[in-house]
């Protein structure tokens, strides 16, 4: 059986009555205060610290102007890649000549409509081998580092936070590393092309892959800057229990009493009460004064 939670009494089968035989306190409402205003402290403290969250979530967007122009360029590189990056030409006797510029729509296309069966096959023939690598690499290349800046762009609502800056250095690098390796793959797919099929398979790399990378650079500078100046967060107070959230962390950090932090709360909520009630006073004589003039 349970035991009363004020004395201790072992309560039995004939103790039906809501109140302790022992001590007569209440059962069912015994210590509920407490617990409400526990669960109040851990509401407010959960506030505190998804505000702190919030308020480096805005900065890292609006924090300056700075901040503002790192969303655009974030974007441009993106939009870059509708410039074409690369020229592949085809000479046939037959079906003439035709010259395809590759861009991002061209390039969704592609993957679109990949048939992989014949892709690896392909990779497996010991004369196209290195051709064929050399364009499943440059594909590949370029569809990571794409994928890597529109992950930095969801990333840029965690700038401000605690590693911010190292994950956007990271996602930047790889950004550019993977576009540079995408020109070396296609390089290597136009040179063994070329050696293949003598001057009926050429490729040309585009002003648009350099506009790419040029754009992630922009970037990276930007992140850089940003990095070294920092982006001021103005954090809003929060409270919890009357007392400021950053001391309230601190004192529970410490492991101070809950009673003692229990009366701190208290002080620092009569305080306030008698802030409000001595504005609310000197309100209600100004006002008097004003009707007596």
């Amino acid at each position: 059986m349970a035991n009363c939670p004020k004395c201790g009494r072992k309560l039995t089968l004939f103790d039906w009555k809501p109140n302790c035989p022992e001590c007569g306190v209440n059962l069912v409402y015994y210590g509920l205060e407490d617990k409400l205003l526990d669960e109040a402290d851990a509401a407010e403290a959960e506030h505190a610290r998804l505000q702190k969250r919030i308020d480096r979530l805005k900065a890292a967007f609006i924090g300056s102007k700075l901040t503002i122009a790192r969303i655009f360029l974030s974007l441009l590189p993106i939009a870059a890649l509708l410039i074409p990056l690369c020229e592949i030409s085809f000479k046939s006797p037959f079906m003439g000549d035709k010259t395809t510029a590759v861009n991002l729509i061209e390039l969704v296309n592609v993957f679109s409509g990949l048939d992989f069966d014949a892709l690896f096959a392909m990779l497996g023939s010991a004369t196209l081998s290195t051709m064929f690598i050399g364009y499943a690499g440059a594909l590949v290349a370029l569809a990571l580092s794409l994928v890597f800046v529109i992950v930095s762009l969801v990333a840029l609502m965690a700038a401000c936070g605690p590693k911010g800056n190292v994950r956007n250095f990271i996602l930047n690098g790889l950004a550019i590393a993977f576009a540079v390796a995408s020109i070396v793959f296609f390089s290597v797919f136009a040179s063994n092309g070329s050696a293949v099929f003598g001057g009926y398979l050429s490729g040309k790399i585009g002003a648009g892959i350099f506009v790419y990378i040029g754009m992630l650079l922009v970037l990276l500078a930007v992140n850089i800057i940003l990095a070294v100046k920092g982006t001021p967060v103005k954090y809003k107070q929060c409270f919890v229990g009357g007392i400021p959230a950053e001391e309230y962390f601190e004192l529970v950090e410490k492991g101070t009493p809950k009673e003692e932090i229990r009366e701190m709360m208290n002080k620092a909520l009569d305080a306030i009460e008698a802030k409000k009630n001595a504005e609310a006073d000197a309100a209600a004589e100004k006002k008097e004064t004003a009707e007596a003039k």
